[in-house]
C-alpha cells in the first residue's frame, strides 16, 4: 500500500470540498454520533484546531474560547471562512493554511488542541502528535473524535482488506489507533471512549506539566 502525501490529501479534500459536508453527515448518523459535539465540549481557553476543514466544529464552539484552525486545503478553508463569518465567530475564530505535521504556531501558545476526524489522513500522525505537544502548554489537552480498528475482529478484518483502496482514493487509514502516537509524543492519555463496535474513539490526552 503506497503511502500518502500532502500533495495527496490535499487533492483529495481540494477535489471534495463540495460534497464533505454531506458525506460527513451520513458518516456522523451511521457511525460517529455524538463524537464531533463531545469533542468540541472539551476545549477551555485558547484552541488550535488542525484540520478544520469546512469549518464543521465552528459553529459547536463555546462563547469563551478563541480558535486558530489549521487546514492544508484552500477550497476546505474558503469553506471554513464562509461558515465563521455567518456564525458571527470572524473576531474568536482565524483560520490559516497549513499543515499540522509543521505547525507554524509557537511553542506553548495553546490551551487546547482539537482534531476531529483528521489524524486519519494526516500523511504522518505521529509528527502531527510532536507538533500538538510542542504547541500546548503544560497541562494542555489534546482532544481527538476519531474513526479507528474496530474491537470486532470480522469487522476490523474487513476494515484492513479495503484500506489500500480508501488510502488511495481518499487518502484515508481506516485502522489507525490514534494512541499510540500520542504516547510515543509524550502525552498521557486520561479517557478513551469506544463506540460503534469500537470503531470510534474518543481520547482525551494531556501535556503532562513537567
Amino acid at each position: 500500500m503506497r503511502a500518502s502525501t500532502e500533495n495527496d490529501v490535499r487533492r483529495v479534500f481540494d477535489r471534495v470540498a463540495d460534497d464533505y459536508d454531506r458525506q460527513m453527515a451520513v458518516w456522523e448518523r451511521r457511525l460517529l454520533k455524538g463524537a464531533r459535539e463531545w469533542a468540541v465540549g472539551q476545549v477551555r481557553g485558547h484552541v488550535v484546531e488542525i484540520g478544520v476543514g469546512s469549518g464543521l466544529n465552528i459553529p459547536l464552539y463555546p462563547g469563551d474560547v478563541t480558535v486558530v484552525g489549521v487546514e492544508l486545503s484552500e477550497r476546505m478553508l474558503s469553506l471554513a471562512r464562509r461558515r465563521a463569518v455567518r456564525a458571527g465567530l470572524g473576531d474568536r475564530v482565524e483560520l490559516v493554511q497549513g499543515d499540522a505535521q509543521r505547525l507554524s504556531l509557537s511553542d506553548g501558545v495553546a490551551d487546547t488542541v482539537l482534531s476531529t476526524f483528521t489524524m486519519c489522513t494526516i500523511p504522518d500522525p505521529a509528527a502531527a502528535a510532536r507538533e500538538a505537544h510542542r504547541v500546548l502548554k503544560p497541562g494542555g489537552r489534546f482532544v481527538l473524535a476519531e474513526h479507528g480498528p474496530s474491537s470486532n475482529p470480522l469487522l476490523r478484518t474487513a476494515m484492513r482488506l479495503i484500506e489500500p483502496l480508501t488510502v488511495r482514493k481518499d487518502a484515508d487509514y481506516l485502522t489507525r489507533d490514534p494512541r499510540p502516537y500520542l504516547e510515543e509524543a509524550g502525552f498521557r492519555i486520561e479517557e478513551v471512549r469506544r463506540s460503534a463496535a469500537g470503531v470510534c474513539f474518543r481520547v482525551l490526552a494531556v501535556r503532562p506539566l513537567t
